[in-house]
């Protein structure tokens, strides 16, 4: 049995796709001004990015929560707190 996760917004969504959106979106030098690691600073590539925040769980975090920030639209009903 699968299990479902309705309120992550990840779910289902690769590492790969994050990073690929928001060098889309941003570039890699708006992504550098928004979080400060190396991988999107020099020499910047999709896959020495995805290498090095595999290993570094805090700079995923960052970049995790970059991407719902951006992303995730809040829903036009308010949460349900």
């Amino acid at each position: 049995m699968k299990k479902t996760q309705p309120n992550n917004p990840l779910h289902g969504v690769t590492l790969e796709q994050v990073v690929t959106k928001l060098v889309d979106h941003y570039g890699w030098d708006g992504l550098a001004e928004r979080i400060n690691i190396n991988c999107f600073k020099s020499d910047p590539s999709i896959k020495s990015s995805l290498k090095f925040l595999r290993k570094t769980q805090w700079a995923r975090d960052k970049v995790e929560s970059l991407y719902v920030s951006t992303f995730d639209k809040p829903s036009p009903w308010g949460s349900a707190k």
